[in-house]
């Protein structure tokens, strides 16, 4: 059903690069906020590398550390709150899509009766379902809130996406997720879920099979 293997009750999506276009959108304003601080960031290999997919705290301090950089938790903060003032002014300057594909998919899901949660580290998460009209897609939302209110660990661990079955009522194993960041497979595979989609919105197909994935697609429709 839908290009998942049998036994799969609930569909578990991230958000930015699976349903929405706003991955672009976090990676100009990470570059943006790090390099207004005085670190040179590369979009094509940085982005990937050390924050996407990852809580905006846990980004920060991966990209620094790569620099040899450790700040204190006040400044981590700051630069978080810097970044995200950035991407809230983005989304409302230059609008957010859903892509058509994933709109397609989540109605098939919808009228198959499969049961669908968003699991995303974007504190945002609610605006940017709201600004696109997929919220009604979703049952249930494990974001960047929930995550710090819950004190749940972000991807790569799999606290989230554990959290959002739970939620649907469903084990791990009659899960799918659908995920297009390295450490969002990786929080797949660690939780044992019964299937991981990888999308592969930014050239790295081989990268999300290596890191978990069982499957790799460039859209969601292509399993439809």
């Amino acid at each position: 059903m839908l290009g998942l293997p049998g036994g799969i009750q609930a569909l578990l999506f991230d958000l930015d690069g699976v349903l929405t276009d706003t991955a672009a959108v976090h990676a100009k304003a990470w570059k943006q906020t790090f390099e207004d601080e005085g670190y040179p960031f590369d979009i094509a290999t940085d982005y990937v590398k050390y924050v996407d997919g990852k809580a905006r705290e846990d980004g920060i301090r991966s990209f620094l550390a790569s620099r040899d950089v450790h700040l204190s938790e006040s400044e981590v903060t700051r630069i978080g709150t810097v970044k995200n003032d950035l991407v809230l002014r983005l989304i409302r300057e230059q609008g957010v899509e859903a892509y058509e594909g994933s709109r397609r998919y989540l109605e098939a899901a919808e009228q198959a009766g499969l049961k669908r949660a968003l699991v995303s580290s974007s504190n945002n998460a609610e605006e940017v379902l709201k600004v696109t009209g997929i919220d009604r897609f979703m049952q249930e939302r494990v974001d960047g809130v929930v995550k710090s209110e819950l004190g749940l660990n972000g991807k790569p661990a799999p606290d989230t996406f554990l959290e959002a079955a739970k939620r649907l009522g469903v084990e791990p194993k009659h899960a799918a997720v659908f995920e297009d960041a390295l450490a969002g497979v990786q929080a797949g595979r660690a939780g044992d879920f019964g299937y991981v989609v990888g999308v592969n919105r930014a050239n790295q197909a081989e990268a999300l099979k290596q890191h978990g994935a069982d499957v790799v697609v460039d859209d969601l429709a292509e399993l439809l």
